[in-house]
């Protein structure tokens, strides 16, 4: 038999590999040819204008806490 959290955590994981294979796949707009290193490259300007909400860790954080914060809450409500 399943536990409470098997679908809930199968919803999350599917969420957080999303979140990555999406941030993979995007194509960068910067042109890499005549480039030395990889500190050379310029930074995309949606990722320069908008550090923190592209960044897909920051995202998965935020997944990860919140689906903590839902856990702490139910186990909370249940045992008052």
């Amino acid at each position: 038999m399943f536990d409470i959290w098997a679908i809930p955590i199968g919803v999350v994981i599917a969420l957080i590999v999303i979140i990555g294979v999406l941030s993979i796949r995007k194509k960068p707009d910067y042109n890499p040819e005549g480039v030395l290193n990889r500190q050379d490259r310029s930074v995309a300007k949606p990722i320069e204008d908008h550090p923190f909400t592209l960044n897909p860790i920051l995202w998965v954080i935020l997944l990860a806490a919140l689906f903590a914060v839902i856990v702490i809450f139910y186990y909370w409500a249940s045992f008052s």
